[in-house]
């Protein structure tokens, strides 16, 4: 009998994504490439942290001035969740995710604070992580906060995808689409990121604070017109729109701009490197790990459905050795008029959808899959997603709960837990999007 076949599968599960977390940890891995960076020892060096991944981050980056003999000169940390700052220097403040709320206006005037404090001479470390555009988002000047939440909240349920949101997003955020890096110019910036973006488009993390921010005004205006948003956007932003459009006012800093010239910008994780350890670790258990080369994407429903029929392709069948099916990326929940107020997160609607599907199949006897977000959370709840298998659908009926209604109203949340289904890891500290794994017990004559 193999190891994978003497461990439960929801356990097996478990130990994938430990695995995978463990490889994109920010802060080992911004440690071992600033390790080979050569420093001026005349430069005072600030450092900006932002993101979920923002703590241990700033940690790595104290300790790596430290080898050198060096304080940082300042900075400040924005984070999901407060902890204990590396130096007295550099302030913890906590902003509001997933959505902007109060604590992320005070979070961005600590960040415009720690930028003017930046000399033309000195260098600046900007730190960056999935969840910057929410846990700084203060509105562009013309726009209150009230309007800035209303188009986080009218976007979050459009059914976009991240990178579509965050091109819109910067457009009316005080520190997206490069403008960070302009309140930093002249000084040098050296940004490391950890990419919470498919395709790891460097202008979609974090909302490109660093980076030039190539898309137009016309163009926001039709990707709001196309998702069917334009016309319930309020109004103030609709006008910066198209004060922009009508070059009544700038447009948000260019390929080209001044500001860029001393900026360089590095990416130490992503979600590929996720998926890979958790091949590795399944290999090491004697799995066939299978990656997908097509990232997770679209509805998380639809996303559900097709994770579980790819999954039982490979199941039962005496000419595959036992599978290990991977994929990552992140999928989008389109929230449709009058749904009620469901409780969830993208990963543990995808998790519920495939329990469906397990559930209606024959030959799921076996197959197991876990869904959930590398930073330990998914939407406004306490998990990170879900594993679920062939029971887990009639296990939430056994406890008194519809499971069809509860995924039409994107309620996942209630439902899994009723199953005791839900994966509570806690806050990881990183952040590379979402991943997904599917295994099934061996054909029965190679058990």
């Amino acid at each position: 009998m193999t190891l994978a076949a003497r461990l439960p599968s929801h356990r097996l599960l478990g130990d994938l994504y430990s695995a995978a977390v463990r490889a994109v940890a920010p802060g080992p891995a911004l440690s071992a490439r600033l390790g080979a960076l050569t420093l001026d020892p005349r430069v005072g060096v600030h450092l900006v942290a932002l993101g979920k991944a923002a703590l241990p981050m700033a940690t790595a980056a104290v300790e790596a001035l430290r080898g050198w003999g060096r304080e940082p000169a300042g900075g400040v940390i924005v984070a999901p969740e407060y902890g204990q700052p590396p130096h007295s220097s550099l302030p913890l403040v906590v902003g509001d995710h997933p959505e902007p709320g109060p604590c992320s206006l005070a979070a961005a005037a600590a960040l415009e604070a720690a930028a003017r404090r930046v000399a033309p001479d000195n260098e600046a470390w900007v730190l960056l992580s999935g969840g910057t555009t929410s846990l700084v988002g203060a509105p562009e000047v013309g726009i209150s906060p009230a309007d800035l939440s209303e188009l986080y909240r009218l976007l979050l349920g459009s059914g976009l995808d991240i990178e579509a949101m965050n091109r819109i997003r910067k457009r009316f955020s005080r520190w997206g689409g490069g403008r960070l890096a302009s309140a930093l110019a002249p000084a040098r910036v050296r940004v490391f990121v950890v990419s919470d973006v498919i395709g790891d488009d460097l202008a979609s993390i974090g909302s490109g604070p660093c980076v030039p921010d190539p898309s137009t005004a016309l163009e926001v205006r039709r990707s709001l017109e196309k998702a069917r948003l334009w016309n319930r956007i309020p109004a103030a932003t609709r006008h910066l729109v198209e004060a922009a459009q009508a070059g009544k006012t700038p447009e948000t800093p260019k390929p080209g701009d001044p500001a860029f010239a001393r900026v360089t910008v590095e990416l130490v994780a992503s979600n590929r490197l996720a998926l890979e350890a958790a091949a590795r670790r399944a290999a090491e258990l004697r799995l066939a790990p299978i990656v997908s080369a097509a990232p997770l994407a679209g509805e998380a429903s639809t996303a559900g459905a097709s994770v579980a029929a790819m999954l039982l392709q490979h199941c039962g069948r005496p000419e595959f050795p036992q599978p290990c099916l991977i994929w990552g990326g992140e999928t989008t929940v389109t929230l449709g008029a009058g749904v009620g107020s469901g409780l969830g997160g993208r990963c543990q609607e995808l998790a519920l959808a495939a329990a469906r599907a397990l559930s209606a199949a024959t030959g799921s006897e076996g197959a197991a899959i876990l869904a959930a977000g590398t930073d330990g959370r998914d939407g406004p709840t306490d998990a990170a997603g879900a594993i679920v298998d062939r029971d887990t659908w009639t296990a939430i009926a056994a406890a008194g709960r519809n499971p069809a209604h509860d995924l039409a109203v994107h309620d996942a949340y209630h439902a899994l837990d009723a199953a005791g289904a839900l994966l509570r890891p806690g806050l990881t500290g990183t952040n590379v999007m979402d991943v997904a794994f599917g295994i099934c017990d061996p054909p029965a004559g190679q058990r």
